[in-house]
């Protein structure tokens, strides 16, 4: 997973607060694959993303001056790109999309990280997303795509800490047993949709396995 340094980038958001043009470019330019990749699963309307990260930007820009880093500067921004992206979803509800899995591969070619094995990665777990009850996507997104601390986490979706460490541990929970069902194992129920189906070779689904679903974290609270 590509690293992100926070302090920076919160040292940018407040550098740009005063008008400082390079300070502007660079906060936008670092934060943006995370910022595409949030709105993109948390949408699933990869045919949108572009908009909906050019609004949150505007947003964003407009509100700098009142950002004093009292959280990161990623996690502030994500905030709002959840704002915006539920704003669309509510402007939008009379004429409601369901995102083909072309759209998810799509998504995944335009915000990986470099290139290589980590494409097929992304393209693996496209579809295992997609079986995610939403508020467990959107915390697995959050925590294990974009990086965000557990803590930033839950401040960006308004819940307990506890909360998203129980949605991301049920979320890594269904994939594994996704990719279970994949192969062949009746043994591994998965929540909601038990008939649910991985289509890919075995290679891949191995390798999403060690390297997308990562190990669970212990929490306290149900999600």
């Amino acid at each position: 997973m590509h690293e992100i340094d926070d302090a920076l980038v919160t040292q940018w958001a407040l550098a740009a607060r005063t008008g400082d043009e390079e300070a502007v470019e660079l906060f936008v330019r670092g934060t943006r694959r995370h910022v595409l990749r949030y709105v993109t699963h948390l949408s699933r309307d990869a045919q949108a993303a572009d908009d909906l990260v050019q609004d949150t930007y505007l947003r964003a820009l407009r509100s700098l001056p009142g950002f004093e880093g009292r959280s990161s500067a990623r996690a502030w921004l994500l905030t709002i790109a959840r704002r915006t992206v539920a704003d669309r979803i509510r402007a939008h509800r009379t004429r409601p999309r369901v995102a083909g899995l072309t759209d998810w591969e799509t998504a995944a070619e335009q915000t990986r990280y470099g290139t290589g094995p980590g494409f097929d990665e992304e393209v693996a777990l496209t579809d295992l997303l997609s079986a995610l009850p939403p508020a467990r996507r959107e915390a697995f997104v959050l925590t294990q795509l974009t990086g965000l601390p557990y803590t930033e986490a839950a401040a960006v979706v308004g819940c307990p800490v506890g909360t998203v460490r129980s949605r991301v541990a049920r979320a890594r929970e269904t994939l594994i047993a996704l990719l279970d069902a994949a192969e062949g194992d009746p043994s591994r129920q998965i929540e909601g949709n038990p008939s649910r189906r991985v289509e890919g070779n075995p290679s891949r689904r191995d390798t999403a396995t060690q390297e997308l679903v990562p190990r669970p974290v212990a929490s306290g609270s149900v999600a």
